[in-house]
């Protein structure tokens, strides 16, 4: 289910344990959400959401585009 968390977290060549570092979480909480074991508490999906630039829906495999249409302000 989180198979994008990881294909992220290895296009940028970083370790599951600099990821649990980041979300101030340990890494064997940090590879259950990757399996799925685990689901992912808002929080950390928006703050992975921020740290990868892509939507929260891209993350959760709900869309293809990783990035939303900025919308504009009137």
């Amino acid at each position: 289910m989180y198979k994008r968390i990881r294909d992220l977290r290895e296009d940028r060549d970083l370790t599951q344990q600099e990821m649990a570092k980041l979300l101030h979480i340990s890494q064997a909480t940090y590879s259950r959400y990757e399996s799925g074991e685990l689901d992912i508490p808002t929080a950390v999906l928006i703050t992975l959401s921020k740290f990868y630039s892509v939507s929260i829906d891209y993350l959760l495999n709900q869309t293809d585009i990783a990035k939303p249409e900025e919308r504009k302000l009137k």
